[in-house]
């Protein structure tokens, strides 16, 4: 096992004492990810990996993975015709077991019948935490994400053109990320033209771009396994004045939040920064959602940046900033960039402009 796996494995068992955890599984694939460098999906099959703070670290799986043995940890592995829990049912220890928090009921529900002397609880916060920190070659991999995003999304808006559709210039996005060494995200991109923008998750559909339309571009993809995520809104042809009073209210809000980025402010201030400018300008009820979410090997992952988050900003961590406003049968703007915290304040990732553009 490298330097880097044993350093991520030593921080989450770490974790595991401070949360009075003496064992954990881990299914999520980017967790066992993040301290094997095997990427697995399972799809409908079994995927876990033991750890106890014993320093024992125990990967189970289908012998369709096609998994080597490695140095530092355990293998065990069957096969379709097999009981896939038997062997994690002979290997955890009686008492408190921590589970991920996503494994399928399925499992769970099986290894509860096999022991019965084992008391599971939601165990995957040694693992989040551990990721909610960027490491040295994670940052790196999230600026390299970011630039290819910045990229993307320059080549989408001069793209733009009159008639276009939303699902055309979306496959489009997929294309140019292609084009720039992404993987296949399962997510799909969101182009919003008009009234579409005001649904903060609109499905890009056979709406066609017209003058005066805000167009909202939110573009995210997985690049060498780091999650790229950022949105823009530029208008086609003209732009009213309520469209450019929301526009630089949702950009203040954006860069207030921003500014306010530095080791030990809570989440939850950050929010409330953006919040406040969006509010005084009268927007308050059409900012719907949280501020922003982290980003790493999955695109939404802890920390979360939102009016409740009680986290505290530390170096390495990586989180959104995308206040939005949303006007229903109107238009929305949205402004959203990637940020990562260091040791003074934030070094925002993204580069595109923020500036109001009007294209065509």
């Amino acid at each position: 096992m490298n330097k880097t796996y044993q350093e991520r494995l030593c921080r989450v068992r770490q974790n595991m004492k401070e949360q009075g955890l003496t064992q954990i599984l881990v299914s999520a694939t980017e967790s066992v990810f993040y301290l094997t460098g095997l990427w697995i999906v399972p799809m409908e099959r079994q995927l876990a990996l033991y750890l106890h703070e014993d320093g024992r670290c125990v990967l189970f799986g289908n012998d369709l993975f096609g998994v080597e043995p490695m140095e530092g940890w355990e293998l065990k592995i069957h096969n379709d015709a097999d009981d896939p829990l038997e062997d994690i049912a002979k290997t955890v220890c009686p008492g408190v077991l921590g589970i991920d928090k996503n494994w399928p009921s399925r499992f769970l529900i099986s290894l509860m019948e096999k022991r019965q002397d084992v008391q599971p609880v939601v165990g995957s916060a040694p693992v989040d935490d551990a990721r909610k920190q960027k490491d040295t070659a994670e940052a790196q991999a999230m600026r390299e994400a970011s630039a290819v995003n910045d990229r993307v999304m320059a080549q989408t808006i001069r793209e733009l053109r009159e008639g276009v559709t939303e699902s055309e210039m979306a496959a489009r996005v997929e294309t140019l990320f292609r084009e720039n060494g992404a993987e296949r995200s399962d997510e799909g991109q969101l182009v919003c033209f008009g009234p579409n923008g005001a649904d903060p998750h609109h499905a890009p559909e056979n709406t066609v771009l017209r003058p005066g339309d805000s167009i909202v571009l939110d573009i995210f993809t997985p690049i060498r396994r780091y999650w790229c995520d950022m949105t823009r809104t530029v208008f086609w042809k003209e732009v009213s004045e309520e469209q450019r009073r929301v526009y630089e209210t949702v950009k203040a809000a954006n860069l207030a939040a921003e500014a306010m980025i530095r080791p030990g402010v809570k989440m939850c201030e950050i929010d409330r920064a953006a919040r406040q400018v969006i509010e005084e300008a009268g927007y308050g009820p059409y900012f719907t959602h949280r501020l922003g979410h982290g980003c790493g090997i999955s695109c939404h992952e802890p920390p979360d940046n939102s009016a409740v988050s009680q986290v505290i900003a530390q170096p390495g961590m990586v989180f959104s900033v995308e206040p939005g406003i949303y006007l229903p049968g109107k238009f929305g703007v949205r402004i959203e960039d990637l940020v990562m915290v260091t040791e003074t304040g934030c070094e925002v990732l993204n580069g595109y402009t923020k500036d109001l553009q009007v294209l065509g």
